[in-house]
């Protein structure tokens, strides 16, 4: 019985740390699959802006509507959008810490 017992403390003592390094991975690689999703849905609406679709911004930050359809892949956040007189900055910010962090692009013009 005493065998039986020694045996699963090493079995446990082995797949203990094996778990939980699994368990960080899954973690982290889902926050950066989300970030990436937020990289992707930034870049593209800030071209989409830049492009044309600027048509009336007036200078201030605003909470941002995307059109994206993978922006459902993303956690609770917002889109802010800053307009100042020769920037324009683009920001997705997550509402829970390690859900990728926060993501911006820049564009400055003359």
């Amino acid at each position: 019985m005493i065998e039986l017992l020694v045996a699963v403390a090493l079995l446990l003592g082995g797949l203990l740390p094996i778990a939980y390094g699994i368990a960080s991975e899954k973690k982290l690689a889902r926050a950066s699959y989300q970030r990436a999703v937020a990289m992707e849905i930034v870049d593209g609406e800030l071209e989409a802006l830049i492009a044309g679709g600027m048509g009336g911004l007036t200078n201030g930050t605003w909470k941002y509507a995307v059109r994206a359809g993978a922006a459902v892949n993303l956690p609770p956040g917002d889109f802010v959008l800053t307009v100042s007189p020769n920037r324009l900055r683009l920001e997705w910010r997550p509402a829970l810490k390690n859900n990728g962090g926060a993501v911006f692009r820049e564009a400055r013009f003359k």
